[in-house]
C-alpha cells in the first residue's frame, strides 16, 4: 500500500514537470502518461511546432529514460532504425549496432514520410517488444513507449499509414494551437531560457516498471467490459462507419481505462473513465464512409455520438 502512495506522489510529479514546460496541455500530458502505463504507445497529429517533441523530451526526462528521435524521411531504411550487424576484422565476427529503436523513449517524428517498409520495422518492435535483425530476435530494453507524429497538412510525398498500422497506436492525440493567453505566458517562460533545463527525473525506469505491472492489476468490473464491448460493437454497425473497430480496440480501451484510473489514485474503473477515453481509443480505428466524409462528419464527431446515445452501466447499491 505504501509503495503505491509512493508511485502516486510520484506520477502527480512526473505531470507537474510536464505542466511547468507545456502550457494549457494537461489533458495531453495526462493522455500520454496513461499511453505509457498501459505499455502502449501515442500518434500525435498536428502541425508543426505545437510542442509535439518537447512533451516527448519532458517525459523522457522526468522518467530518467533513453530518450532517442527517429527523424523519418523517404530515403530512411529499416536499418537505421532497428540497428546493423557490422564486421569486426579484429575479432573476425559481426557486431551489432543497436539503433535508436533500443531507447526507452522513442519519438518517431513524421512517420509518415518514409517507406512501408522502415515503417514496418518500427511497427513490429511497437507490437511484438523486439525487433528482427539478420534473422536474430533481438528483444527491446523495457520500459519501451513510442510517440510517433505526423503533419495532417503535408500529404505530398508521404506514406500514410494504414488501418491495420494505426491499429497498433493506444492512443490518438491533437496538440491544438495555445490560446492567445497561454502564447504569452509561453512567451515569458522562455524568454531568457527553455524550461525543460530545469526539469529533473522524479521517477527511475524501475518505478516506472513497477507501476505498469500495477495498473494491470486495477480492477474492472464485468458490467464496464460490457459497456466496453457495447461501443466496440457500435462502431461496427454505424451507417457513418464504413469499418469499424477491432476486439484489439476492446482490449485497447480496457487497459488505457485501467490506467486512468491509476492516475487519478484509484483502484477500480468507473463507466466515466471509459466514456472519456473513448473518441482517443477509437476514432483512429474506423473508417467512415463516403458519404459520412462528404458530409464533413469526422471519426471523432461519430465515436463521441457513439458514446453518448450507448447504455452507461450503473451498480445498484448493495443491500
Amino acid at each position: 500500500m505504501q509503495e503505491t502512495i509512493l508511485y502516486n506522489e510520484k506520477i502527480e510529479k512526473v505531470l507537474s514537470n510536464i505542466n511547468r514546460v507545456m502550457i494549457g496541455k494537461e489533458r495531453e500530458a495526462t493522455l500520454s502518461l496513461v499511453a505509457l502505463l498501459a505499455g502502449g504507445h501515442v500518434l500525435l497529429e498536428d502541425v508543426p511546432g505545437v510542442g509535439k517533441t518537447m512533451l516527448v523530451r519532458t517525459l523522457a526526462k522526468s522518467l530518467d529514460c533513453d530518450f532517442r528521435r527517429i527523424q523519418f524521411t523517404p530515403d530512411l531504411l529499416p536499418s537505421d532504425v532497428t540497428g546493423v550487424s557490422i564486421y569486426n576484422p579484429k575479432e573476425m565476427e559481426f557486431e551489432f549496432r543497436p539503433g535508436p529503436i533500443l531507447g526507452n523513449i522513442v519519438l518517431a517524428d513524421e512517420i509518415n514520410r518514409t517507406s512501408p517498409k522502415t515503417q514496418s520495422a518500427l511497427l513490429e518492435g511497437m507490437e511484438e517488444k523486439s525487433v528482427t535483425v539478420d534473422g536474430n530476435t533481438i528483444p527491446l530494453n523495457a520500459p519501451f513507449f513510442v510517440m510517433a507524429t505526423q503533419n495532417p497538412i503535408e500529404y505530398e510525398g508521404t506514406y500514410p499509414l494504414p488501418e491495420a498500422q494505426l491499429d497498433r497506436f493506444l492512443l490518438k492525440l491533437k496538440m491544438g494551437y495555445p490560446a492567445p493567453d497561454e502564447e504569452v505566458e509561453m512567451l515569458e517562460r522562455t524568454s531568457t531560457h527553455h524550461p525543460i533545463e530545469n526539469i529533473t527525473a522524479v521517477m527511475t525506469k524501475e518505478q516506472l516498471i513497477g507501476v505498469q505491472e500495477e495498473v494491470t492489476n486495477v480492477y474492472m468490473d464485468h458490467h464496464v467490459k460490457r459497456y466496453i464491448v457495447n461501443l466496440a460493437a457500435a462502431t461496427r454497425t454505424h451507417p457513418a462507419i464504413y469499418l469499424g473497430s477491432s476486439p484489439r480496440a476492446s482490449i485497447a480501451l480496457m487497459k488505457a481505462a485501467k490506467a486512468y484510473a491509476y492516475i487519478y489514485s484509484r483502484d477500480y474503473v468507473v463507466p466515466d473513465d471509459v466514456k472519456y477515453l473513448a473518441p482517443f481509443v477509437l476514432s483512429h480505428r474506423v473508417i467512415l464512409t463516403s458519404e459520412a466524409k462528404y458530409d464533413g462528419l469526422t471519426s471523432e464527431q461519430v465515436i463521441q455520438t457513439i458514446v453518448s446515445n450507448a447504455h452507461v452501466p450503473i451498480r445498484k447499491e448493495f443491500r
